[in-house]
């Protein structure tokens, strides 16, 4: 799986956003692995549809943000990206819980991995014949039909 984010912000009020991608590998999507979802990822700021945050609004004045999920792709997707719209931070502000979220959904993915691949393959193949009793006890009715048959009857 190949994980590639970036967070841009235009300078002024503006929140920054994070668009991120991930996409499986051929043996992943070989092994049929489902899609894994962090439901409380990343911190969504209040009225998260617009771009920018004044002064006094939203998450500057103590509004209680929600959360955005992360999830990677199933097998039948192979890939998955978005957008996401993060509270406003100031100057400087650093963003390690968005690597610490994308860490949790790699170690989550990684878990559901390793136990589809433990999920070994087999080929079973099985056959049954007749008991010898059995064999015994039709026996002489076959040998019998078989003699009529080869002589005419």
């Amino acid at each position: 799986m190949k994980m590639q984010w970036e967070i841009r912000k235009r300078r002024g009020y503006h929140r920054p956003v994070l668009s991120y991608s991930i996409e499986l590998e051929p043996f992943e999507i070989e092994l049929a692995v489902p899609q894994v979802v962090l439901d409380k990822a990343v911190v969504r700021p209040p009225s998260a549809w617009r771009s920018f945050c004044h002064p006094g609004q939203d998450e500057r004045a103590g509004a209680l943000p929600g959360w955005h999920r992360l999830m990677t792709p199933s097998h039948v997707m192979k890939s998955h990206g978005e957008t996401l719209t993060l509270p406003w931070r100031g100057p400087g502000a650093t963003f390690g819980d968005v690597e610490e979220a994308f860490s949790r959904l790699r170690r989550d993915f990684e878990m559901v991995l390793t136990a589809a691949y433990d999920s070994v393959p087999l080929d079973i193949v099985c056959e049954l014949e007749l008991t010898d009793a059995t064999r015994k006890h039709i026996a002489s009715g076959v040998v019998t039909a078989r003699f009529l048959a080869a002589a005419g009857f």
